[in-house]
Order: structure tokens, then C-alpha cells, then sequence
């Protein structure tokens, strides 16, 4: 469990990183980047930096590179930012929750595609052969 102290420096952290990739960062190579979260070891000397990047596997190794290249200037600005007796070392890495996410989606929306086909055409024969779409019922008149 994580302390409070770790958690709002790891939010710092992240939101430093964030804003000087926008905005101050002037590394061709990183383009299309999003920090999705920050985990800051406990003794606060180290920090791992997930990414996501928008872009094929090419553009995510060449972001990654550019990004371990300007690892010093980030550090600069998170010592900065922060107050504490080191300066985390930043390390990147790329985060695949957002890509799996979108595959498993596609995923689930191409199942349902297809079963929604198959009920259709279930629907059609047993309309075909004159029971109704629910299934068979029995109805009693009085």
C-alpha cells in the first residue's frame, strides 16, 4: 500500500511530465503522447512514467527513445516542482492497457455482430415455418 505522500508526488509528477512534453519539449521524435499514470517507489528515488502513444509500434519505440534521451530535462523540471531531498529517476515505459482495451472492444463488438446475425436468421426460419419469434406457446380459449 502506497503512502499518501507517495501518491501525491507520483500526481505531481505526473502532471509535470504531462505539461513539459506539451508544452517545452522539443524532440521531434515525441509526438502524440499521453502519461497515463506514474509509480513512485516507495523511497521516492525512482519513478516509472507509463505512456501511451498514439501510432504503430515504430512510432511508440521511436517516441519511447526520444523520450529516455530528454529523461534529464524532465527530471529537471520534476526537481523543480518537487521538494525532496532526491530527485526521482524517471524511467518510460509504454502502457498497453489502452491498446488491449481497445482490441478487446473491437473484439466484443464483432461478436456481437455476429450473434446478432445468427438470432436473426433464428428468427426468420421459425418465422418461416409459422411459430412465433419468442417460441412456441400454447394458447387456451375459453
Amino acid at each position: 500500500m502506497s503512502s499518501r505522500r507517495v501518491l501525491k508526488a507520483a500526481e505531481a509528477i505526473r502532471e509535470v511530465v504531462s505539461t513539459a512534453i506539451l508544452l517545452e519539449l522539443r524532440d521531434p521524435r515525441v509526438r502524440d503522447v499521453t502519461v497515463t499514470r506514474v509509480e513512485v517507489s516507495a523511497d521516492m528515488r525512482n519513478a516509472k512514467i507509463f505512456i501511451s502513444v498514439m501510432g504503430d509500434e515504430a512510432q511508440e519505440k521511436l517516441c519511447l527513445h526520444g523520450l529516455r534521451n530528454s529523461a534529464g530535462f524532465l527530471q529537471q523540471k520534476v526537481g523543480q516542482r518537487i521538494e525532496t531531498r532526491y530527485i526521482p529517476r524517471l524511467s518510460f515505459e509504454i502502457d498497453k492497457g489502452v491498446k488491449n482495451s481497445l482490441k478487446i472492444s473491437e473484439l466484443l463488438s464483432e461478436i456481437r455482430r455476429e450473434g446478432g446475425l445468427k438470432d436473426e436468421a433464428q428468427q426468420d426460419e421459425s418465422v418461416s415455418e409459422g411459430t412465433p419469434a419468442n417460441g412456441p406457446s400454447s394458447t387456451t380459449s375459453s
